[in-house]
């Protein structure tokens, strides 16, 4: 009797317990009604409105679109499939939209809206060692880009007043260029040349030099064979660059929109480093097959065509991009933007409409000659045509008072290995100022993606203007200079630290490195004559 009592007790218990959580649960159930009733009579359905459009003709790589009488120029269109478009036309009837993806499957009737925001690009240290499309696309094996900041691709140039003097020098590795045709921080230096002469090249040496310069690198591929990005790319890699460095790629065979927003959405990304203070450097390669999308955009869209059937604002197009490399001042972080476009030339015509305008936009130019680089001269860099605005003001000191005269001397003894071609009978000095000048062209000459530290310029400049390599035999040059590079580290370390810091030169270092030189080079000639 107590046993069943007993168990009977926990049962009673189990059904209290059970009466009472399903009371709350009711209570529960009934408040979560009542807010969603509150929330149900409290809403108000709006209607929002959008503008719906129709694709009136479709042509190659443009579309023209009717029924968007509010839209504005540069804003991005919505096409079927997810594609892209800006509206460069904005005509009384209809807009004249470039493509920004594949088109194949747009046609006629079909329908389109407006995005109501121009054109943007996703930027960040998340785009670092990235290889990506103009639209933010990535085309390497990595995950999608999850950014959420966006700049717009067209953004105003920096007002002049905050902008501050270029006075830190870009170090390119190249000796030729650091020592002759100087590129500060915040400049813009074209590279001009014909095809395959190396202008690719000293740009991705300037990439690779920056490893230890806390620069970040921008390279923009605009309508490259994919071959050549690839290489590009592989040698960037390979020598660990990609770490610091964003690649931005459209290829020859994608839409010519793509090709023209590029080199702007490429800056987008450079500028938002800058605007963090930090030191970035962009390649434009090249603007040439930039300025022909452009001109197959206008033509398509019936823009009137002027000389060479450029559009009239073919200048604009590149003066306005162009503009947004500087030096910030130190109150908006004191960042800069240091940009080297590329141009191809046509059979050395450097006097073409587009080089001449782009000439005429930057700080200077670097032209390299073809017949430089048929006869080996790495890299082809033709000083006499080639000149810095700016850079010369931001050359260390110590490249100041080692190279002052060089670029003269330089040119004066071409002029004269020129005038001997002739035949005409030299005196001993004639012939010793052309012997000189090839020194400096041996020393000038240098292998590709193998940048040279400030420190060994400094010292092969000092060892070539002291007249030590006139001793040497012309086709002992290399030797002499790969040997005189590999011993350097046995200069106090001081010395080198000084090389290295930009700091002035004293008459005792000029000739502790002069001494230190004279007995490498000696040693060379001890090895010969053995």
């Amino acid at each position: 009797m107590s046993d069943a009592i007993n168990s009977a007790k926990p049962n009673a218990l189990a059904g209290e317990n059970t009466t009472k959580n399903s009371g709350i649960l009711d209570n529960i159930l009934d408040q979560s009604f009542n807010l969603i009733q509150q929330a149900r009579n409290a809403f108000t359905p709006e209607m929002k409105p959008y503008e719906i459009g129709v694709i009136t003709n479709i042509a190659t790589g443009i579309a023209k679109v009717s029924g968007l009488p509010n839209a504005g120029f540069e804003e991005m269109i919505i096409f079927p499939g997810n594609v892209q478009g800006i509206v460069f036309n904005v005509d009384v009837e209809e807009l004249g939209v470039v493509l920004l993806g594949e088109y194949s499957h747009l046609q006629a009737g079909d329908e389109v809206r407006r995005s109501g925001k121009v054109m943007d690009i996703c930027v960040g240290n998340e785009l670092l060692g990235r290889i990506i499309n103009p639209l933010g696309q990535v085309l390497d094996e990595g995950l999608p880009i999850q950014s959420t900041v966006h700049l717009p691709i067209e953004r105003r140039a920096t007002a002049i007043m905050d902008r501050a003097a270029v006075t830190v020098p870009l170090q390119t590795g190249l000796i030729v260029i650091d020592a002759l045709i100087p590129i500060g921080r915040g400049q813009r230096e074209l590279i001009l040349g014909d095809r395959q002469t190396g202008k690719t090249a000293i740009a991705i040496d300037t990439i690779l030099n920056q490893h230890d310069k806390d620069v970040i690198c921008v390279y923009c591929a605009i309508g490259q064979r994919a071959s050549s990005v690839a290489k590009a790319v592989a040698t960037l890699r390979q020598q660990g660059a990609m770490a610091y460095t964003v690649v931005v790629v459209t290829e020859g065979n994608e839409p010519a929109g793509l090709q023209y927003i590029a080199p702007y959405a490429a800056t987008s990304i450079a500028e938002y480093f800058m605007e963090q203070g930090r030191d970035v450097l962009i390649v434009y390669d090249d603007l040439t097959k930039h300025a022909r999308a452009y001109r197959e955009l206008s033509l398509l869209l019936r823009r009137p065509p002027g000389r060479e059937a450029f559009p009239g604002d073919i200048f604009y197009i590149h003066s306005r991009l162009l503009e947004r490399a500087t030096q910030l001042n130190k109150a908006l972080g004191g960042g800069s933007l240091t940009a080297l476009p590329i141009i191809e030339t046509e059979a050395q015509n450097i006097s073409a409409y587009i080089p001449t305008n782009l000439i005429s936009i930057t700080d200077g130019q670097l032209y390299l000659s073809p017949s430089l680089f048929e006869l080996g001269v790495l890299p082809a860099v033709d000083v006499g045509k080639s000149v810095s605005r700016v850079g010369g003001k931001a050359q260390r000191a110590a490249f100041r008072t080692v190279a002052g005269d060089l670029k003269l001397t330089y040119a004066q003894s071409e002029e004269l290995e020129t005038f001997a071609r002739f035949g005409a009978r030299l005196d001993e000095d004639t012939a010793k100022s052309i012997e000189h000048g090839r020194r400096i062209r041996a020393v000038l000459r240098q292998p590709e993606s193998s940048p040279i530290p400030v420190s060994e310029q400094i010292v092969l400049l000092i060892t070539l203007t002291s007249g030590l390599f006139d001793t040497v035999p012309l086709a002992e040059m290399t030797k002499a200079k790969d040997l005189l590079l590999k011993s350097i580290s046995s200069l106090p370390s001081d010395l080198t630290g000084r090389l290295e810091n930009s700091q002035t030169l004293t008459d005792e270092d000029r000739k502790t490195i002069t001494e230190y030189a004279n007995n490498t080079l000696s040693s060379l000639k001890d090895t010969s004559n053995e």
